[in-house]
C-alpha cells in the first residue's frame, strides 16, 4: 500500500482538535443551545452567515437531512465565491456591505443570528454581528480566538460583538500540517470544525425540544421512507420566512 503520511497527519491533527472541542467550548455550547432553544419555542429563526467560505456554514444547515428546520442561510452572491472569489475577498473587508445584504432578511428579537469568520476580524462579519444585535437578536460568533487576536492589529474582533462565541481552535492560517521542503501549510481546519460545532448545538437543541414535549423539526434524508411527507410539511411551514427554500 502506498504511505499517506501527510494525510495521515492531517487526519489526526484535525481528530485531535476535535476531541478537545467540548471541553473547550463547555460553557459557550450550553448557551447557545438554550439561546436556539429560546428562538425555537417563541417561534423564531436561526439566521447564518459567513462570507468566503465560512458562508458555507449556512449552507450545511440549510434544507439538511437530520438538521433543524428553522435554520435560514443568509447568502449574497458578492461575498461567496462561486462567482469571483478574488472579488469575494476585496467585498468582505469593505465597510456598508453587511446592511444591504441584511435588508433581504427579517431578523429581529424572536431570532437568533450566528455569523462565521474564521480570522474574526473582516468588516463585514463585524458588523452584521452588530446589526444583528441592533435588531435584538442574540448573536452567536463561530471564530477563531487565536487567530483573530493576532490578525486584528487595533480593529474590533467578530468575538468582541457576538454575545456568545464558538471558538473553533484554528490557528493563524488556518492550515495545520507543515508541508516537507515547503514553508507554507497544508490541511485547513476551520470549516470542518465550524461545521461540528454547529451541528452539536442544533443536535442538542433537538434532543431538549423533544424531551420538553415539543416536536423537534427535522428534516428526514430524500431518500429515507416517509421523507417526502415530513420534508414537505417543514417546507410549507418555513417557506414563507426562508427565501432558500
Amino acid at each position: 500500500m502506498t504511505p499517506i503520511p501527510t494525510a495521515t497527519a492531517y487526519l489526526a491533527e484535525l481528530a485531535a482538535r476535535m476531541a478537545v472541542l467540548g471541553e473547550r467550548n463547555a460553557e459557550a455550547l450550553a448557551r447557545a443551545a438554550d439561546a436556539v432553544a429560546a428562538t425555537a419555542k417563541r417561534d423564531g429563526l436561526v439566521y447564518i452567515f459567513g462570507t468566503g467560505h465560512s458562508h458555507m456554514l449556512g449552507e450545511e444547515a440549510h434544507y439538511r437531512a437530520g438538521g433543524l428546520a428553522f435554520t435560514v442561510p443568509i447568502l449574497a452572491s458578492a461575498t461567496m465565491l462561486h462567482e469571483g472569489a478574488v472579488a469575494s475577498t476585496a467585498f468582505e473587508r469593505m465597510t456598508g456591505v453587511a446592511a444591504p445584504i441584511l435588508a433581504r432578511y427579517p431578523i429581529g428579537p424572536n431570532d437568533v443570528l450566528v455569523v462565521s469568520s474564521n480570522s474574526g476580524v473582516n468588516a463585514v462579519p463585524v458588523e452584521a454581528a452588530r446589526i444583528g444585535k441592533e435588531r435584538g437578536a442574540m448573536v452567536i460568533a463561530i471564530t477563531s480566538e487565536t487567530y483573530s487576536r493576532e490578525a486584528a492589529k487595533g480593529r474590533t474582533r467578530l468575538a468582541e460583538v457576538a454575545d456568545i462565541v464558538l471558538d473553533n481552535g484554528a490557528p493563524a492560517g488556518d492550515a495545520v500540517v507543515e508541508v516537507e521542503n515547503s514553508a507554507l501549510k497544508v490541511g485547513p481546519i476551520s470549516t470542518a470544525i465550524g461545521v461540528v460545532l454547529l451541528n452539536a448545538v442544533f443536535a442538542e437543541v433537538a434532543a431538549r425540544l423533544q424531551a420538553s414535549g415539543a416536536d423537534a423539526p427535522i428534516y428526514l434524508s430524500a431518500n429515507m421512507p416517509g421523507a417526502a411527507e415530513i420534508n414537505a410539511r417543514l417546507v410549507e411551514r418555513y417557506r414563507p420566512r426562508n427565501p432558500h427554500l
